[in-house]
């Protein structure tokens, strides 16, 4: 995949864009990445490969639209097929069906590099290839064949139906029925704050198909035009606008029993296990702003002039600056621990995983945020990217589940462990 990726990438454009929104990797071409925050360091050859591969089309394919694309709430359908054809379509789903095979360390590496270019729309294709993974480890052979193949190269997209109006931290209390007739399910409710929602072609759907609780739950795949599916208004957001979000709602929505993924009452602890590693990819996507942010206040340090100095002189602002840099480094170190963990199936992974989300959502939000108090004012102005970062991780402390259930499932494993 990584000779793939670089003959391909040689080919993408490199237009320069003039645009103060536009800088993170233009500016550290000119000035360099510093050396102790450097995202390369402890990679193999090979993954330093899909990193460069990944940061390059950051660089290229997304940067320069990312202010548009918020702006006019563009959901970006033509580049993310690009970045599919680089492999990023399907980064952890297995050869045969299409996808790139590579490991949760490789995953994460790709996502901090892509989220550069823009969060949002990497964070849903970090959605997109958790769906994808879904139905490539609890679907059988027909639906991997039938299904997995379009999402990896992005020809159609998914999204992840759990949430509910009445149900989001407890989503084992979850609602929508699906009611069996014959060879088909029956579903009705509905689903909230699905991203994609609307403009997506695949929805795994957490459904109730028994009783209370998480062993009543099974999963199905639901696909656009099927009568009966249908959605609320698009949602208007803080961040994250590249990609919709709207309610997804079921009446009397008729789904193939073929649709569903592994057993009856299998629903969630697939959509858990789908989770631990949306958890990783979502703090992934954190690394990615606040490395983009560290660098941005950074060069802005270097060129801003108060007092007759730079800002770079200011000793207040220096130490903030490596504070910034030291939580930017350890976010990075344990977000890397949790997808090694979780690839080896280790008994400690799922604590690793919430503990990577609680810590690199928290820490690398401050540093975004800090970033722009740097940058006084024009920070406050969405001529300059480092507003977007800030509106746009805040939500990875909510969504993935939220900080705080995080905090109870740390806590949980360390009080039941003996």
């Amino acid at each position: 995949m990584a000779a793939c990726c670089l003959a391909r990438v040689t080919r993408l454009t490199h237009n320069m864009c003039k645009s103060r929104h536009v800088f993170f990797h233009r500016s550290t071409q000119r000035r360099g990445i510093a050396a102790c925050v450097d995202p390369s360091h402890g990679l193999t050859d090979e993954q330093k490969e899909f990193q460069k591969v990944a940061f390059d089309f950051a660089a290229n394919e997304i940067a320069p639209h990312m202010a548009e694309w918020d702006q006019k709430e563009i959901f970006p359908v033509e580049t993310m097929r690009k970045a599919a054809q680089l492999g990023f379509g399907g980064i952890y789903v297995q050869p045969d069906v299409g996808g790139s095979g590579l490991s949760r360390l490789d995953t994460s590496v790709i996502f901090e590099a892509l989220s550069t270019g823009c969060v949002s729309t990497t964070a849903y294709i970090s959605i997109h290839n958790m769906c994808a993974w879904m139905i490539d480890t609890f679907g059988n052979s027909e639906q991997r064949q039938r299904f997995c193949p379009e999402l990896c190269s992005m020809d159609k997209f998914a999204s992840y139906c759990l949430t509910e109006p009445g149900s989001g931290s407890d989503a084992a209390s979850l609602l929508t029925s699906a009611q069996r007739k014959g060879d088909h399910y029956i579903l009705n409710g509905s689903k909230a704050f699905i991203s994609g929602g609307g403009d997506t072609d695949m929805y795994v759907v957490m459904c109730r198909t028994g009783g209370k609780g998480p062993k009543g739950i099974s999963c199905l795949v639901v696909e656009k035009d099927t009568p009966g599916l249908g959605f609320g208004k698009k949602e208007k957001k803080v961040g994250w606008n590249s990609q919709p979000t709207r309610a997804v709602i079921f009446e009397d929505c008729a789904v193939p029993v073929s649709n569903r993924l592994g057993e009856e009452g299998e629903g969630f602890i697939i959509a858990m296990k789908g989770l631990n590693g949306g958890r990783i990819n979502i703090a992934s996507c954190s690394l990615g702003a606040a490395h983009a942010s560290v660098q941005l206040a950074r060069n802005h340090l270097l060129v801003r002039k108060q007092f007759g100095e730079t800002l770079s002189n200011n000793q207040f602002l220096q130490f903030k600056l490596a504070e910034m840099a030291t939580k930017l480094v350890a976010s990075r170190l344990l977000v890397r621990e949790a997808a090694v963990a979780l690839q080896e199936g280790r008994p400690d992974a799922v604590a690793l995983c919430s503990m990577a989300k609680l810590f690199a959502t928290d820490e690398c939000f401050d540093i975004c945020n800090q970033a722009l108090q740097m940058h006084g004012g024009y920070g406050y102005l969405k001529d300059y990217a480092v507003q977007q970062f800030v509106r746009d991780i805040r939500v990875h402390q909510i969504l993935e589940g939220t900080n705080e259930v995080m905090r109870m499932i740390i806590s949980r494993s360390l009080l039941t462990e003996s």
